[in-house]
């Protein structure tokens, strides 16, 4: 693996590093939105994947359930397509580096960069009486993930363009002071399903902590449950299936059946011309079950096979540990630390 870092740039694949939280609810938006382009980057980069359980406990947790999700989040993200002969896939708690770097990169983190951070801002209002420091210092923990591995992208979202452009400059004020240590991540933003929206309120991200539960659609949902979400879709009161301004609802629904079908918008406007919204959703509401179908099967046979599971995220692990560590001793050599 290290050759793969220092070898010139003409003859190397570029790295790509990812991670997702285990919330227990991976959202239909979660995979088109990230999990299918994980998918589809394996072929073409060194990719570097992580359940990031870390980064949850920054709002309480029930153990029980915690340690289930965990498990259920690494056997869905195999049952979407995550390859582990293809990428390092593993959880981020069994890697130790990831605590460690963090530590270093609060000390090369400003209080005022942190402080900034909208999404502190956010959460903080969502969980005023649990303002806790890790929900403060969870950049530097997320600039440390990327970091590590040297990542040369990183795929994001809009919402995750200040916490890149911050590990951005803690690498560079790193580098700046130490001599190159840290290659400086650029962000990936994918070309198909990047932002699926709510339901039924389609200014909004598509998000499991909706109220509403007609709002978000599941990747483990039944199909009686999907097809009953989107019949209930918002739409508008113009009753024509094409792209258009102040038709939030159906441009959503376009893009949902583009990015599971394949098909542009164009070719959906066409073939759906002079037909009414009714046979529209539910189309979308089947395409959608068909494509999530064989994910549900994949997921119902992993979760069943703990052994086989225990042996990949080990894997996972050991691989990723290695490659770290590497980056980790770097990092503390030319701090100054003495070395064990």
């Amino acid at each position: 693996m290290a050759e793969q870092i220092t070898a010139p740039e003409a003859e190397r694949k570029k790295t790509i590093f990812s991670a997702i939280q285990p919330s227990g609810t991976i959202t239909l938006g979660n995979y088109l939105g990230a999990l299918s382009n994980w998918v589809r980057l394996q072929d073409e980069y060194r990719c570097i994947y992580a359940v990031a359980d870390l980064h949850a406990i920054t709002v309480r947790q029930d153990p029980k359930a915690f340690k289930q999700n965990i498990l259920n989040a690494y056997a869905l993200f195999l049952a979407c397509g995550v390859d582990t002969d293809k990428s390092i896939f593993f959880i981020q708690s069994h890697v130790p580096t990831h605590a460690q770097m963090a530590w270093v990169l609060n000390c090369y983190t400003q209080f005022g960069e942190l402080s900034r951070m909208t999404q502190f801002k956010d959460k903080s209002q969502k969980h005023a009486d649990n303002v806790n420091a890790g929900l403060f210092a969870y950049p530097s923990l997320m600039a440390a993930d990327i970091l590590l591995y040297q990542a040369d992208l990183v795929p994001i979202g809009a919402d995750q363009k200040q916490h890149l452009e911050l590990a951005r400059n803690i690498a560079e004020r790193f580098n700046g002071v130490y001599g190159n240590t840290f290659r400086i991540p650029d962000g990936y933003i994918p070309t198909v399903g990047a932002r699926v929206m709510s339901l039924q309120d389609p200014t909004r991200k598509m998000s499991k902590s909706d109220e509403n539960v007609n709002a978000w659609v599941a990747v483990l949902d039944k199909p009686e449950v999907i097809m009953k979400k989107f019949k209930r879709a918002v739409t508008d009161s113009e009753a024509r299936v094409c792209v258009g301004e102040g038709k939030e609802g159906i441009n959503n629904l376009i893009g949902i059946l583009s990015a599971v079908t394949g098909k542009t918008a164009e070719e959906i406007t066409l073939e759906f011309e002079g037909r009414g919204y009714g046979d529209f959703k539910t189309a979308v509401g089947e395409a959608v079950v068909e494509r999530l179908r064989p994910i549900r099967e994949r997921f119902d046979e992993l979760i069943g096979e703990r052994a086989y599971l225990e042996e990949q995220y080990r894997k996972g692990a050991e691989t990723a540990q290695m490659i770290s560590q590497r980056t980790l001793d770097k990092a503390m050599k030319k701090i100054g630390f003495l070395p064990r």
